[in-house]
């Protein structure tokens, strides 16, 4: 069915992704929510969040030189550079 809106909307049932309705429309629009939602399925305790900010905290003193690695290395690939040497250590 065309709506004059530069789109083509199907009423058509669908075997794939049949559980969000027969919309192609809803559908699709179910897909990219499930999608960009993933990503935030790991932050539901503060455990794993205060994890995820030191971590982020970390690489932030790492680029900025607060520690003594990746300190001869080129200046795009200190932070590269600087988990090199932490992995020899660990």
């Amino acid at each position: 069915m065309n709506l004059g809106y530069g789109f083509v909307v199907s009423l058509r049932r669908s075997p794939v992704g049949a559980e969000h309705g027969h919309c192609c429309i809803e559908r699709d629009l179910a897909l990219r929510l499930k999608a960009r939602l993933h990503p935030m399925r790991g932050l539901k305790r503060d455990r794993s969040a205060s994890v995820v900010i030191r971590g982020h905290a970390f690489t932030q003193n790492l680029r900025r030189g607060h520690y003594e690695l990746g300190v001869d290395a080129r200046p795009g690939l200190t932070l590269a550079a600087a988990f090199d040497e932490l992995a020899l250590v660990v």
